[in-house]
C-alpha cells in the first residue's frame, strides 16, 4: 500500500532545508559526505524566474505514466526527498511552462518528456508549493498539486472494502468534494483490481487523463486520486487500461449523480438538501408493517403525468393525489439511472444515482420529502438481479469479469440480454448491500421491492438443459444469491428500522419472509404471484364458466400464511398485450367495469396488503404505454364515459379509506385468526363469503357475487356481536350508483337472527347485487 507519510525515492534520503529559492546553504556536518544540493540556475525566460536543476525519471517510467499504465504515479510525481534535495515532478501534457511558487519565491521546472516537468530543490523539508501552469496561447493558471497529498482513504475503509463489510461504501468510493491539507477539491476512488492503470478523465481535463493517473492502494484493488480545485457539477469517467492492452472509459459505479441519457458520464454531487420529514422518520422507526394497513400505488415516474417534467413538478401533484385517494404508500418503478428508457428502469447503469431525466438527486429528495409530509410512504423498485452490457457501465469493468461471474453460463441472463451479478464475490455483495442501505439512509425511502428474485435464486432460471452450471452440490439453487439476500435484508433492517423489503418471487422457495436467524431470506413481504395469476384467470372467464374455476379464487387461502404477502396488480399485468385490468374482464363495457369494481372489493378484503398499478384506479381501457402514461383524459367531462371512470376512481378512494379505518382488514393479515370462510364452495352461484377479524375480534364480512344475477334473500352466517341489536350495515358496496353500479343495496341495517349458518351462531338474509362485492360491518 502507498505509505501515508512523506513520499521518498528509493535512494537513501538526506533531508535538506529549502532556504530561499536561489541557492542552498551547506548541509550539516553529519551529512557532509553527501552530495551538496544543487542551486537553481537563472531561467532564460524574460521574467527572471530561476530554473531548477532537473530531477529526471527513466524514460520507461515516463512512458508508463503517460500511457496510463503505472500503478503508483504518486511514487514519482509530487515532492520527493532524494540524496540531492527535493525532487518536484509534475505531469501536465500540453503545458509549455510550469513554475512552482513557494514562500521563498518562484522557480521554473524543466520539461523532460511527454508532459513531465521536473526540478530539484535544495532543502531538508517538503516545501508548500503551488503550480503556475502556462498553456500555449493562454494566461498562466495557478493550480494545486494533488500528487503531494496523502491518500484520502484510510486503513479502516480499505479493510472493510476487502472484507466486504463497508456498509456505507458510498462514503469511501466514488467522487467526494473535500478539503485535504487545506486544499479544496474532489477525491476519486474506484475498485478495479484487474486494471494495469486507471486515470480520471472529465470536462476539467478535456477528457484527456494523461495528467490524472490514479494510484493503486495495495491489494485492495482500489485506485485513488485527489484532484484539487474541482467542485460539484464536474463530469467525469474512469479511463482503465486493462491487462489485455485495451483502454476503457467507464462511468463511476458509485456515482451519486449522472448525466441525462443518452450522455453517460458521471457527475460530482454533494447533497445540500435539508429534510423536513423528521416526524415521519421518527414514527417510521417503530413501524410494524405486518400489523399495519398497506395499500400501494405503483407508478412509472416519467410517464405518470408526462406533462410534469421534473421530480419537483411531480411533487406538487402526486402527494395530494395519493393522500386524497387514501393510498398508504407509493411504489416507484426503478428511479436509478439507466441508459434505455424502454427498459422502464430495470436495466440499471447507475445504482447510486437517481435518473437525471427528471432532475437532480436533491430534486428526488424533495419528492420523497413531500410525500412523507403528506403521510405517504415511498417504496422503490431495486434491481440487484442483473445489469446491462453497455460499454460505459459495469460489464467487464476492468477488462475482465468483475461484477459478473467469470463462468459465461452463470453470467448471461437469458431473458433480458443482460449480465447477472457474482453474488459469491465479497466486494460485489458489498456494492449491492451498501446500495440497499444507501437508498434508505440517503433518500429516506421506506421500502425496497426487490425485482426478479426467482431469477437470482435458481441457476437454471430460463435456461435449457446443459446451458447452466450446477452448484457445488449438483443442485439448481444459487446459494450465493440466497446468502446475499439474507445479508442484505439483515443489514437493512438493522440499520434502517421501520423499512420494509418486498420480494418479487414467483416460486415456492421456502422461507422468503422468514427471519434470517430462522434460516429464511429475511424479506418483510412477498408478492403473491399465485393469487394474482389464479384470480385473474377466474375473472377472465365468462360468468357462466366461472363455476368450473371456482377454487382458483379460494386456493390462495391454502397457503395464505406460509409467507407474509402483498397482492399485486402490477405493471407486468397490464402491458405487452395483456390488456388493462378492466379490459381483461368479460362482457360489455358496463359488465367489464362491474367486474373490475367487484374484483377490487374482493382484493382489498383478502388477507394481504394491496398493490395497484397506475391507471387501473380509474379503469382505463388501454394497457399501459410508457411513452404516454395513464389515460387521464377519460376523466375529463368531455369524454362520454367520464362519470363511469370517475366512479371507479371514487370506489378505490373509498376502498382505501374504509380499509385503513378497519383493523379487521389488515391487523391479522399473517395469522389464521384473522380470517374464516363463511362459504367458499358456492361455485354454482359464483359467490364467495368470508369474515375478517381484528386483533380484538372486531369483524368485517365480505360478500362477493361474480355472476350478473341479483341474489335476493341470500342467507349468510354472521359472527355474534356484543351489542343487543345485532345490527349490520353496508360499509361498502361496489354496485353503488356513485361508482357507476346499478344501485342494488341493503339500504337499511340488517338484523342478525339467532339462526346458525355457515358455522356462525347467527345469520341474516341479505341482497347481493350483480357483479359486486359488499362489505358488512357492525352498525354504528
Amino acid at each position: 500500500m502507498t505509505p501515508l507519510g512523506p513520499k521518498r525515492d528509493r535512494t537513501t534520503p538526506v533531508p535538506a532545508t529549502f532556504l530561499n529559492g536561489t541557492a542552498g546553504r551547506p548541509a550539516p556536518a553529519r551529512a557532509a559526505r553527501r552530495r551538496e544540493p544543487v542551486a537553481p540556475r537563472r531561467a532564460e525566460h524574460p521574467d527572471t524566474v530561476l530554473r531548477l536543476p532537473e530531477a529526471p525519471l527513466p524514460p520507461s517510467e515516463v512512458d508508463r505514466l503517460v500511457s496510463g499504465g503505472h500503478h503508483d504515479p504518486h511514487a514519482l510525481l509530487g515532492a520527493h526527498l532524494t540524496t540531492e534535495g527535493t525532487a518536484i515532478r509534475v505531469l501536465r501534457p500540453f503545458a509549455e511552462r510550469i513554475v512552482i511558487e513557494t514562500d521563498q519565491g518562484p522557480a521554473e521546472l524543466t520539461h523532460q518528456h511527454g508532459g513531465l516537468f521536473t526540478g530539484l530543490l535544495p532543502g531538508r523539508e517538503f516545501p508548500a508549493y503551488r503550480l503556475r501552469v502556462s498553456y500555449p496561447g493562454g494566461e498562466p493558471m495557478v493550480q494545486e498539486d494533488g500528487y503531494r497529498m496523502a491518500p484520502t482513504l484510510g486503513e479502516l475503509d480499505l479493510h472493510l472494502i476487502a472484507e466486504g463489510r463497508h456498509e456505507r461504501l458510498w462514503t469511501a468510493l466514488g467522487a467526494h468534494v473535500r478539503t485535504v491539507e487545506g486544499v479544496a477539491g474532489v477525491s476519486f476512488a474506484v475498485w478495479a483490481p484487474n486494471a494495469v492503470g486507471v486515470r480520471v478523465i472529465g470536462d476539467f481535463n478535456h477528457w484527456d487523463g494523461t495528467g490524472h493517473p490514479m494510484r493503486s492502494l495495495g491489494s485492495s484493488g482500489v485506485w485513488e486520486l485527489f484532484v484539487p480545485d474541482l467542485a460539484d457539477g464536474a463530469t467525469y469517467k474512469f479511463q482503465i487500461r486493462t491487462r489485455q492492452g485495451w483502454v476503457l472509459e467507464k462511468a463511476d459505479p458509485l456515482a451519486r449523480a449522472a448525466q441525462c441519457p443518452p450522455a453517460t458520464a458521471s457527475v460530482v454531487h454533494t447533497s445540500g438538501y435539508v429534510w423536513g420529514d423528521g416526524a415521519w422518520m421518527a414514527a417510521r422507526a417503530g413501524a410494524v408493517h405486518h400489523r399495519a394497513p398497506m395499500s400501494v400505488y405503483e407508478i412509472h415516474l416519467p410517464s405518470w403525468r408526462p406533462d410534469l417534467a421534473t421530480y419537483r413538478e411531480i411533487a406538487e401533484v402526486l402527494p395530494g393525489y395519493l393522500a386524497g385517494m387514501g393510498f398508504t404508500h407509493v411504489e416507484f418503478m426503478p428511479v436509478m439511472e439507466h441508459p434505455f428508457g424502454g427498459s422502464w428502469g430495470y436495466q440499471v447503469s447507475g445504482f447510486y444515482a437517481p435518473t437525471a431525466r427528471l432532475g437532480s438527486p436533491d430534486d428526488f429528495r424533495y419528492l420523497v420529502d413531500a410525500l412523507h409530509r403528506a403521510g405517504v410512504g415511498v417504496i422503490v423498485d431495486w434491481v440487484p438481479a442483473h445489469f446491462p452490457k453497455d460499454d460505459f457501465a459495469l460489464a467487464r469493468f476492468d477488462g475482465e469479469p468483475l461484477y459478473e461471474p467469470a463462468d459465461p453460463l452463470r453470467a448471461e441472463h437469458p431473458d433480458w440480454g443482460t449480465l447477472e451479478f457474482d453474488y459469491g464475490r465479497t466486494e460485489v455483495r458489498n456494492f449491492l448491500v451498501a446500495n440497499a442501505v444507501y437508498w434508505c439512509e440517503e433518500f429516506h425511502v421506506d421500502g425496497l421491492r426487490v425485482d426478479a428474485v426467482a431469477s437470482m435464486l435458481y441457476l437454471d432460471y430460463s435456461r435449457e438443459d446443459g446451458a447452466w452450471t450446477p452448484n457445488r452440490h449438483g443442485g439448481r439453487e444459487n446459494w450465493d444469491a440466497a446468502s446475499f439476500l439474507q445479508e442484505m435484508n439483515a443489514t437493512v433492517y438493522r440499520r434502517c428500522p421501520g423499512v420494509v423489503t418486498v420480494a418479487e418471487e414467483s416460486t415456492a422457495w421456502d422461507g422468503v419472509t422468514r427471519p434470517t436467524d430462522a434460516g429464511g431470506l429475511g424479506f418483510g413481504l412477498k408478492w403473491n404471484m399465485g393469487w394474482m395469476h389464479d384470480s385473474l384467470v377466474y375473472m377472465g372467464k365468462e360468468p357462466v364458466h366461472r363455476k368450473y374455476h371456482h377454487h382458483e379464487m379460494t386456493f390462495s387461502m391454502v397457503y395464505a400464511y406460509s409467507e407474509n404477502y402483498i397482492l399485486p396488480i402490477s405493471h407486468d399485468e397490464v402491458v405487452h398485450g395483456k390488456r388493462s385490468l378492466a379490459a381483461k374482464m368479460p362482457g360489455d363495457w358496463w359488465q367489464q367495469r362491474a367486474n373490475h369494481r367487484a374484483y377490487l372489493g374482493f382484493m382489498w378484503a383478502h388477507p394481504g396488503k394491496q398493490l395497484l398499478f397506475m391507471g387501473q384506479e380509474f379503469a382505463q381501457g388501454a394497457e399501459w404505454d410508457h411513452e404516454h402514461g395513464p389515460q387521464w383524459w377519460v376523466l375529463a367531462d368531455e369524454w362520454p364515459a367520464a362519470a363511469e371512470h370517475r366512479g371507479v376512481q371514487d370506489l378505490v378512494a373509498d376502498l382505501n379509506h374504509t380499509y385503513r379505518a378497519t383493523p379487521a382488514l389488515w391487523e391479522q393479515d399473517t395469522t389464521p385468526d384473522g380470517f374464516t370462510w363463511l362459504d367458499g364452495n358456492a361455485a354454482d352461484d359464483n359467490v364467495f363469503s368470508f369474515v375478517r377479524f381484528a386483533a380484538d375480534g372486531s369483524p368485517l364480512v365480505a360478500l362477493c357475487n361474480f355472476s350478473p344475477v341479483v341474489r335476493h334473500n341470500l342467507r349468510v352466517g354472521l359472527p355474534r356481536l356484543d351489542s343487543a341489536e345485532q345490527l349490520w350495515e353496508e360499509a361498502l358496496n361496489t354496485d353503488d350508483a356513485r361508482y357507476g353500479g346499478s344501485g342494488v343495496a341493503n339500504s337499511h341495517p340488517v338484523k342478525a337472527e339467532a339462526t346458525p349458518w355457515n358455522g356462525q351462531p347467527r345469520s341474516a338474509e341479505v341482497v347481493l347485487p350483480p357483479l359486486s362485492t359488499v362489505w358488512l360491518r357492525p352498525a354504528g
